[in-house]
């Protein structure tokens, strides 16, 4: 709804205006429907697991995110064509006020469920940067059909001719004194057998719960629960495999097993229902929203703490180095 510093402003008014005239303004975040988001949150919520979430530092912040995406795919045998505008930052937004959006939505869902944030005395921006995915002209015609990059591009074309895609980037900020960085990737295409990736760690006192989805988990995106408290293993797993059955009353079939010096969670594949459905699931909440006449009252000021990260980070980012 904001990718750009001046746009947060307008944001903020438009939410009063909104308000005004009894109407709900809120955005698609289909990430707190993925099942691994999910019981991400249940497991940082849960203390006899978890502990308390640590505040962390610049160098190790307490929750760490990666997203890594690619321009060019196929579907079905044949490439998924993208219109031209796609490239173009200045209307797509950058990495962070992009999809960065999304994984600063997961750290105050996931990490900070259901608490009202002020972005004014709880969010401190720390640090950003960008930098651009190069793509060459034989690329983008592959990407988009066309065989030259429209005008708008002029500015963004390197001396080697080739397109340069403003669409990485990373934040530092912390909320409520916990440092989290989050950071928003994309390659032209991924390795044969490889695809997108999601990686995030938040550290507790007694437990890190981590997210992978590398070669070793084919792939396919995995949770693990990591002891790092006093407890021996056996006391660990007994602990967590009663957290887990508490979070299985809401989630049946969902449950542990041991996987090296970690446990994961073993999720039942009907929970794995697809990006595609997110977006219905979202809907529904939103027409939930509308027929009770209003919203939880921390959605508004979190949603403009989230979009106060995301434009301050394009801020930073811009911003000229001394």
């Amino acid at each position: 709804m904001a990718i750009t510093p001046q746009a947060f402003p307008l944001l903020r008014k438009a939410f009063d205006r909104a308000a005004q005239k009894k109407l709900m303004l809120y955005d698609i975040m289909t990430e707190r429907y993925e099942i691994t988001a999910i019981l991400m949150r249940e497991l940082v919520n849960a203390p006899t697991v978890f502990g308390s979430l640590e505040k962390g530092t610049p160098e190790k912040p307490a929750v760490e995110m990666e997203s890594v995406h690619y321009f060019f795919k196929e579907v079905a045998g044949k490439p998924l064509i993208r219109p031209p505008w796609f490239y173009d930052t200045r209307q797509q937004g950058e990495a962070i006020p992009d999809v960065g959006t999304h994984l600063v939505d997961l750290v105050q869902w996931q990490c900070f469920p259901e608490v009202t944030l002020d972005w004014q005395k709880d969010i401190k921006v720390l640090a950003a940067k960008r930098w651009p995915t190069k793509m060459t002209p034989a690329q983008f015609k592959l990407s988009t059909g066309l065989d030259k990059y429209p005008d708008y591009f002029k500015s963004d074309i390197g001396p080697d001719g080739a397109l340069n895609v403003y669409q990485n980037g990373d934040v530092l900020w912390t909320i409520k004194g916990v440092h989290a960085k989050v950071a928003a990737l994309w390659g032209f295409q991924a390795p044969p057998g490889t695809g997108d990736t999601h990686y995030q760690i938040v550290r507790g006192s007694k437990a890190d719960v981590v997210i992978r989805q590398g070669k070793e988990q084919n792939y396919k995106v995995a949770l693990y629960v990591e002891n790092k408290s006093s407890a021996s293993a056996d006391e660990f797993d007994k602990t967590l495999r009663a957290a887990v059955a508490q979070i299985a009353t809401k989630w049946a079939g969902v449950d542990v097993k041991k996987a090296g010096a970690a446990w994961e969670i073993i999720i039942p594949d009907k929970y794995h229902v697809g990006h595609e459905a997110h977006f219905g699931q979202v809907a529904e909440k939103y027409l939930r929203f509308l027929g009770e006449g209003k919203m939880p009252s921390w959605e508004v000021p979190n949603m403009t703490a989230k979009y106060f990260v995301t434009t301050e980070a394009f801020r930073l980012s811009h911003a000229k180095k001394k």
